[in-house]
């Protein structure tokens, strides 16, 4: 059989899974690299739940993309016949002047989005297992919710398949090289060849593109799960997901009881603690959950004591939080995707589409122009004049 494609996607996570799904459907020859199973344990995109969310406080030229992002999620569910996106609402709690709730409101006002905006007794009447300072507001996003990351990259895989893709588990990519004609790939011994190729490897990503060895960051993430006191209040239909600016603190993030384990929450970025991508993630210790034993006690009072499961991940850090989504400069046969920075997935579906758009077409209709090299290097060289150790906001 052949070892000459189209197009070659390395990384089979949520980027990769969705890119090569669009590929396939599109009758485009394609094969697929995952160096170990889909949704694994090192990767960005296992366990249970991710937020998604339309009124984007980050940037509002999110929202565009945003809005293909919930199409393409409801098309995906009708073809796995499967449930991935649950709409429970999302709050986005803070003081009046904290970037959270200025910048919600900012999003859905430049787009017309539906919001709601609840003081601190609204709070407490409404939804009961929130604790709330007097001075403290939450913007209601009723159609953010959460999706199940686990479910929509196996469906998206099965989907590929389906359509002719080859998929290569358990088979890591070791070298890419463009040269005349096209792209010649070494992965487990054996040689591919393809027209183009998206790497979209996570955590991994350096070691293919070493153009990003100085501003890819893998980091460490950690969550953990509450049992509630009174599941009644935790429930989705009565809770919905969560972002909390705890100013100096950091930022916080939740989601309602929708597993066995109760009401899961952690703090984006973390410690900020840079982490190896080939070896284990480091186990949950004592700090880490002093850190979230704290929220929960202060912040869902409900919870306080109650913590039931933990566990760690990871995030790949980009300056600026912004995504990566174009071609390597100089090379247009290689499409780097690094578009998470923590705040990626609810996006899965919209990237997917972006990435063969690129690889087939050589460029999107879709707004995309915030997410290329250029834009990258000019947020790197920000970062360096304007080093700090403060912690960033959730994404």
């Amino acid at each position: 059989m052949s070892n000459q494609y189209d197009v070659a996607v390395i990384g089979l996570g949520a980027m990769g899974s969705a890119a090569i799904s669009f590929l396939a459907a599109r009758g485009v020859r394609v094969i697929g690299f995952e160096a170990a199973s889909p949704a694994h344990g090192l990767g960005s995109s296992h366990g249970d739940s991710r937020l998604i969310r339309l009124g984007y406080f980050e940037d509002p030229s999110y929202v565009p993309l945003l809005r293909r992002a919930y199409e393409n999620w409801r098309e995906l569910e009708s073809q796995l016949r499967e449930s991935i996106l649950h709409v429970t609402g999302v709050l986005q709690i803070g003081k009046t002047d904290s970037k959270i709730v200025t910048g919600t409101l900012a999003s859905c006002e430049l787009h017309n989005l539906a919001s709601e905006t609840l003081d601190a007794d609204q709070m407490r009447k409404r939804f009961p297992v929130f604790g709330l300072d007097d001075d403290e507001v939450a913007v209601l996003d009723p159609n953010g919710g959460w999706l199940k990351p686990e479910a929509a990259i196996w469906g998206y895989l099965r989907l590929a398949a389906a359509n002719g893709a080859k998929l290569h588990l358990g088979e890591k990519v070791d070298a890419i090289t463009p040269n005349d004609n096209g792209v010649n790939i070494s992965a487990g011994g054996q040689k591919y060849r393809a027209a183009r190729v998206i790497v979209a490897t996570g955590s991994w990503i350096s070691q293919l593109v070493p153009q990003l060895a100085d501003m890819a960051n893998p980091i460490r993430q950690v969550v953990a799960w509450y049992r509630p006191e009174n599941g009644f209040t935790t429930n989705p239909l009565r809770m919905p997901a969560f972002l909390r600016d705890e100013n100096d603190a950091g930022s916080f993030f939740g989601f309602p009881e929708i597993g066995p384990d109760g009401v899961k929450i952690g703090r984006h970025a973390h410690f900020m603690e840079s982490i190896d991508p080939d070896q284990p993630n480091p186990a949950v210790n004592d700090r880490d959950r002093a850190l979230l034993d704290d929220f929960a006690a202060r912040r869902l009072p409900g919870m306080k004591g109650m913590r039931v499961n933990e566990t760690t991940c990871r995030y790949t850090m980009l300056p600026g939080e912004d995504f990566l989504l174009d071609h390597l400069p100089g090379e247009s046969r290689v499409i780097v995707a690094s578009p998470c920075s923590g705040h990626g997935f609810k996006f899965t579906s919209v990237i997917g589409e972006i990435l063969a758009d690129l690889a087939t077409k050589g460029g999107t209709d879709l707004p995309v122009d915030a997410f290329k090299f250029d834009r990258l290097l000019a947020a790197a060289e920000k970062a360096k004049a304007n080093k700090t150790d403060g912690l960033v906001l959730p994404r």
